[in-house]
């Protein structure tokens, strides 16, 4: 058996580290160590007196016990330490799930999250985000109750949402939660973008927190800007289920790097400071944007995202990938194509996290005003 593709990634293997505009980044600005740890007060030293021999597999008893706090009703032995995020996704499937198995998932979405179940031959149903004529997207949870079923073992869900920047109201969450109950189905969460709510109201609870099947998938990648820590963890309150998705991780990392954990250690005790900070830069970003896609609105249709980093944004243009290509190739300004992500070919990602994008945007413009 072949796994398809990982499309983002080899798309973003070609153009990251060349390109010189990436307006479709997901993450948000980053830092040097120098940086964060003054921000926590921390001094070098503390580094240069690590030991670095092997790590707990279930990851640092420290860095778990932050992490617990970041949640309601989870305690330290809920939590389960990746040496990455993308660990996570690939380990719980395989825990999880046996071919055969009926899974939702929410769609558009990142490529593992569709593509692992699909390699391990379960039967797979799409539940699609529908765009909004009027601008946005909307979710259909009674469509979610007409996919689900008795046989269903899983449904995944990416809130706030990657690429499209959706992000539920709480009765649409709770619906959601009490649709994979009923069915006794489990429910994998990927939460990468919690925090980065343009309204820190409407900041939904927790999968781990609302559902004792449920399995939370996050990291200090985009909401904390710190993605070459590469850290990232599952909460969830089963613990036999954590133990058989442990037991995934000694055939993957077997357990994190020593500097990472005690980075992220150290980031998680300002982990308000960083979400402030990432906050502000996407707010900035997203006022810019406003004003960009009203005078563009013949060349873009604009959703504007509700949280998170990213949105996918419609493009009038008969293909998203040709016009992505050229665009790269004439100005070096990066746009990622929808179908990427699952979409369809007329849709482009932009992502509002780095402090680089008013300059990105003004490259992107410079093209389209010479262009008409």
């Amino acid at each position: 058996m072949k796994i398809k593709p990982f499309d983002t990634e080899r798309f973003f293997a070609v153009y990251e580290f060349t390109a010189p505009y990436i307006l479709c980044a997901s993450d948000c600005e980053s830092m040097t160590v120098d940086e964060l740890l003054a921000l926590a007060g921390v001094p070098w030293e503390t580094l240069g007196s690590l030991r670095l021999g092997y790590t707990e597999s279930q990851g640092s008893p420290v860095l778990r016990e932050r992490i617990a706090a970041l949640y309601n009703n989870v305690t330290a032995e809920h939590i389960l330490g990746l040496a990455t995020p993308e660990e996570g996704i690939f380990i719980t499937m395989h825990a999880l799930l046996e071919p055969g198995d009926e899974v939702v998932v929410l769609t558009p979405c990142y490529d593992s999250l569709i593509h692992v179940v699909e390699y391990l031959g379960c039967r797979v149903t799409h539940w699609a985000l529908d765009e909004n004529p009027a601008g946005g997207w909307r979710l259909d949870v009674g469509a979610l109750e007409r996919l689900v079923t008795p046989q269903t073992r899983l449904v995944i869900v990416n809130f706030p949402h990657n690429p499209t920047g959706y992000l539920p109201t709480r009765a649409e969450w709770a619906a959601i939660v009490d649709v994979v109950a009923r069915a006794g189905a489990w429910l994998f969460s990927d939460e990468m973008y919690r925090g980065l709510e343009a309204n820190p109201a409407s900041r939904l609870p927790s999968g781990c927190e609302a559902y004792e099947r449920a399995i939370t998938l996050t990291g200090l990648s985009k909401t904390y800007g710190l993605p070459g820590l590469r850290t990232g963890w599952l909460a969830l309150q089963n613990t036999e289920m954590l133990q058989r998705i442990l037991g995934w991780k000694d055939y993957t990392s077997i357990c994190a790097s020593a500097p990472s954990e005690r980075l992220a250690e150290i980031a998680l005790g300002v982990s308000d400071a960083l979400a402030a900070r990432s906050r502000a830069i996407v707010a900035q970003n997203l006022a810019l944007a406003d004003e960009f896609f009203e005078r563009w609105a013949a060349v873009f249709r604009w959703n504007r995202p509700q949280a998170g980093s990213v949105a996918l944004v419609g493009l009038r243009a008969a293909s998203a990938e040709a016009f992505a290509a050229h665009l790269v190739s004439e100005t070096g300004v990066l746009l990622l194509p929808g179908a990427c992500l699952g979409s369809d070919d007329h849709h482009v990602r932009f992502g509002f996290g780095r402090r680089d994008f008013p300059s990105g945007l003004a490259q992107l413009e410079q093209f389209l005003t010479t262009s008409e």
